[in-house]
């Protein structure tokens, strides 16, 4: 089934968007950690 260039394609796209969607998870606790810390509060909403 991966002999196609469009299932490659395919998987390489899903595993790019899997991987920016953790570590954008990652990073949003790491600075909201860093936030609480400095700050003593919990950090502004983004909506």
């Amino acid at each position: 089934m991966l002999d196609s260039p469009i299932a490659k394609r395919l998987v390489w796209s899903g595993l790019i968007a899997g991987l920016g969607a953790l570590a954008t998870v990652a990073v949003n606790k790491l600075a909201a950690a860093i936030w609480v810390r400095v700050f003593d509060e919990d950090p502004p909403d983004w909506e």
